[in-house]
């Protein structure tokens, strides 16, 4: 891809990923394309179908999310880099909620997306887990898709704390001395 033609794309993004956030993944392409700085041919040239583009920005999210944990692991203590990726990463599913109807709609172009969500979200928090198991501060039973799984299912995304409350509980129960 061209350097021009890679901006528009990653604007066309990022601004996706707002107006979705404010307005849902229905919001008109206008709102999109004002937001980026671009044409409707651009728009459509990048993104000929809606779920192309609920694709990109599901794929951008987890990427940006999984990254963040090798990111975290670097700069802080094992147990705080767990938490910390933790919050993440229920941020991540309380704010995508809104992409949950897209994303089992049926649409044949949304298949592969949870493989996707698995395949970099478990290996993130696999090291995150161990690392923190090794010195000391977590379970070492703990199944990183289960800890995903888990905080999936209590983040409902219509109250943040009230999902954070949740969530804490959960990490509480992945400290070391939970398992005795």
């Amino acid at each position: 891809m061209r350097a021009d033609a890679r901006r528009n794309f990653d604007a066309i993004v990022e601004a996706a990923r707002a107006v979705f956030r404010e307005s849902g993944v229905d919001a008109p392409v206008r709102e999109i394309t004002t937001r980026a700085g671009v044409g409707l041919a651009t728009f459509y040239r990048h993104f000929p179908d809606r779920s192309d583009l609920v694709t990109a920005v599901f794929r951008h999210e987890v990427d940006a999310c999984a990254d963040e944990a090798a990111a975290l692991a670097t700069a802080l203590p094992p147990w705080d880099a767990l938490v910390a990726w933790l919050h993440r990463f229920t941020g991540f599913v309380g704010a995508k909620r809104g992409l949950q109807d897209a994303l089992h709609s049926g649409n044949p172009a949304f298949e592969p997306l949870p493989l996707y969500f698995r395949e970099r979200f478990e290996p993130a928090l696999s090291t995150l887990l161990q690392t923190a198991a090794a010195a000391g501060d977590a379970r070492a039973d703990a199944s990183p898709m289960d800890v995903l799984y888990a905080i999936s299912r209590l983040c409902r995304g219509v109250d943040p704390a009230a999902d954070m409350r949740m969530v804490e509980l959960l990490i509480d129960g992945l400290r070391a001395h939970s398992a005795a």
